[in-house]
C-alpha cells in the first residue's frame, strides 16, 4: 500500500521472523489492546506516508502499521494466519526463519507457540472499522 502510493519500501533495522509483541500507537480504531502478539515474517519495512498515522510498532521495528483515513490500514505483519496457515508458512520457509532472525525463534517454536486466540478478533475489530460494521 504504502509503495503503491509513492512511498519507499527499505530494509528493516532488524529481521523480524516469529511471535513478538506490537504496541498500538493510535486509538482511532475503538477496541484494540495496547500490546498483542502477532506474526512477524520479514525483513523490510514501509515508510509512513504523510497523511497516515502510525498504528503500530514492535520493539524492533518503529513502522509495523498505519491507518490511512478511516478505511486503509497497511501492516507489516500478520493477525490472519490460522494454525494450518502457520504450519504451512514455518515449514514452507523454515530457513528463512533460521537465518539472522532478530527474533532467535526457529520454525518449530513458531509452530509450537500457537495462534493467540484474541488474534482472530482483533482482526475482526480492524475490518469491522474499515468496513463501518459494528
Amino acid at each position: 500500500i504504502a509503495k503503491a502510493l509513492g512511498y519507499k519500501v527499505l530494509d528493516a533495522p532488524a529481521k523480524e521472523v516469529g511471535w513478538a509483541p506490537v504496541y498500538l500507537k493510535d486509538h482511532t480504531i475503538p477496541g484494540l489492546p495496547e500490546q498483542m502478539t502477532a506474526l512477524h515474517w520479514h525483513q523490510q519495512m514501509f515508510e509512513i506516508p504523510k497523511e497516515a498515522k502510525l498504528l503500530f510498532s514492535s520493539d524492533l521495528v518503529k513502522n509495523q502499521g498505519f491507518l490511512l483515513g478511516d478505511n486503509v490500514v497497511g501492516l507489516q505483519f500478520h493477525f490472519e494466519p490460522e494454525e494450518d496457515n502457520l504450519r504451512e508458512i514455518a515449514i514452507n520457509d523454515s530457513e528463512y526463519a533460521e537465518e539472522n532472525n532478530a527474533l532467535h525463534q526457529t520454525a518449530d517454536e513458531i509452530i509450537k507457540h500457537g495462534v493467540p486466540k484474541e488474534n482472530k478478533q482483533i482482526m475482526v475489530t480492524i475490518l469491522n472499522f474499515i468496513t463501518k460494521k459494528d
